[in-house]
């Protein structure tokens, strides 16, 4: 038989034993399970197709690990009336979100209000660095979908705004999860990686380095086999075709063939030189992989990608635009990075 034992106990003891669990009732958070409610995630821009593809698969009701426990609640539209990627799409893309059940507000600081997390989905890459701005003042972690920006000072300057307010943000592109090139980077298939061509879909837009539109998706992929360590950029173009050149440490070379709109059949893929073997592979298009990462860092706030290895991704393709600028001369990347780094903190400085 269960026993009371606090009405053995002096009611002098029992208000004493209340205060002190009162007093530190602050502590029960450290202590007390996950809870059951799913992490509110709010969407900013619906211009983009992602963000429809996006939704289905966070808010499916078979969804597992992570990814059962976040929940897109709310969006605003955005959009740029002067970009027609974003002009023409954001209405009808607005309009299947809501039929969704995802409440529509008309301002980023109500989107705020109602969700914990958020993923900056603006199609038109020149509009996150405001967009976000309030984002880290309102201390939500961020997830920033491609076009990163249509900077490389822009992007210094988000890394920058990130650092400042403590808040952590994840930019990268689907393509670099990606199950089909990534199970070929094991050390016991290739050995050390010497070297990576990769081709890929190349379109460009209006306002953005030809590059950062689409580009970005092989871009990333090269500087994911590659690693760190980018020296020098040197690019060509055609009307059919891109050709980036990087040189990474200790005399490595990798390549990315942009498929322009008039270049043919698109698509994209790469081919691996490894120390015991050369690989070819071709790059899919699933975007799981990505969205289970984005949810465990909005549950955890663990980074899994380092900023630095984004802003490597956005040097490579800016010095490609600067290379072409120039004939295609080299571009030295500290050089370059050094101009930018000093340009975003100026930028950043000025009220």
């Amino acid at each position: 038989m269960r026993r009371d034992f606090s009405r053995q106990l002096p009611k002098s003891v029992l208000v004493t034993a209340t205060s002190v669990l009162l007093a530190f009732s602050w502590l029960a958070p450290a202590y007390s399970q996950e809870p059951t409610a799913p992490l509110r995630v709010g969407m900013i821009g619906l211009d983009t197709s992602h963000v429809i593809s996006f939704t289905r698969l966070i808010n499916n009701p078979t969804a597992k690990g992570d990814l059962a426990k976040i929940s897109v609640v709310a969006a605003f539209p955005g959009g740029s009336p002067d970009f027609p990627p974003s002009r023409d799409r954001v209405e009808g893309f607005t309009k299947q979100i809501a039929e969704m059940d995802i409440a529509i507000v008309d301002s980023i600081p109500a989107l705020l209000k109602q969700v914990d997390v958020v993923m900056l989905e603006s199609v038109d890459g020149s509009q996150h660095l405001e967009q976000v701005r309030p984002v880290f003042k309102a201390g939500k972690r961020v997830f920033i979908d491609k076009p990163f920006t249509a900077s490389l000072v822009d992007a210094l300057m988000i890394v920058e705004l990130s650092k400042r307010s403590g808040v952590p943000f994840f930019s990268c592109s689907s393509k670099r999860y990606q199950a089909e090139y990534n199970s070929t980077l094991a050390t016991t298939v290739t050995g050390n990686v010497f070297g990576c061509d990769v081709y890929g879909t190349s379109k460009s837009v209006p306002n953005h380095p030809d590059l950062f539109w689409y580009g970005v998706h092989g871009c990333e992929v090269l500087s994911t086999v590659m690693g760190p360590g980018l020296e020098s950029v040197t690019a060509y173009q055609t009307p059919s075709a891109e050709h980036v050149r990087g040189t990474w440490s200790n005399g490595r070379i990798g390549t990315f063939r942009g498929l322009r709109e008039e270049g043919g059949k698109a698509g994209f893929g790469l081919t691996v030189f490894g120390e015991k073997k050369i690989i070819q592979s071709g790059i899919g298009s699933d975007k799981l992989p990505l969205l289970e990462k984005m949810a465990h860092f909005f549950l955890t706030g663990e980074t899994p990608l380092p900023p630095s290895a984004t802003i490597e991704v956005f040097a490579l393709m800016q010095a490609a635009e600067a290379s072409k600028a120039r004939g295609g001369n080299p571009i030295i990347i500290a050089d370059f990075m050094r101009s930018a780094r000093k340009q975003a903190l100026k930028r950043l400085a000025t009220p």
